[in-house]
């Protein structure tokens, strides 16, 4: 062995010996997530648990359930194909008008659809309002399937976040 090698393979052992017990150290270390990831992961799922459970409500044509993410601000407002419906109230007259036949006295349990969402993305906008586009699908139960997509804007409110803007197409 020449001496530039054995030079070489002593420098290659002490790099060694100095990066296991920091790769070590490293490996066993907990993971620090920025706060600012932290509230908008939990913002996300607080909202996706939501919006889940308002799909729920749809598909047991339970309109009250369905609504209960909206935020009971008289300025709540949803933009549709045609018209833009402003409160829960009138929220409320436009589904019952346009789904009859999922919500209120005419309704069919085996004419219901059922409705599910995806998340497209999601954004924390400040401390108190979050940005939402998603997917969502609606399958009749002829099979028939009709989607489109939808931009909700989010207030936390003191129930926990509420919907304050719904443009879906």
């Amino acid at each position: 062995m020449t001496l530039s090698s054995l030079g070489r393979m002593l420098l290659g052992l002490m790099a060694l010996t100095i990066a296991m017990p920091v790769a070590a150290q490293v490996a066993t270390q907990e993971v620090t997530v920025p706060a600012g990831t932290r509230a908008t992961l939990a913002a996300s799922v607080q909202i996706m648990k939501g919006m889940e459970d308002s799909a729920e409500g749809w598909n047991r044509g339970d309109l009250d359930r369905f609504l209960a993410i909206y935020s009971d601000d008289p300025a709540t407002s949803f933009a549709g194909s045609n018209a833009v419906a402003y409160g829960k109230a009138g929220i409320r007259a436009k589904y019952l008008k346009t789904y009859a036949g999922q919500f209120g006295e005419g309704r069919d349990p085996a004419g219901m659809s059922t409705l599910s969402f995806v998340r497209e993305s999601f954004r924390l906008i400040g401390k108190d309002h979050a940005l939402l586009v998603a997917r969502w699908k609606l399958v009749k139960p002829n099979g028939e399937t009709a989607q489109g997509m939808t931009s909700l804007l989010f207030r936390k409110e003191g129930a926990g976040w509420r919907i304050i803007a719904d443009h879906s197409s």
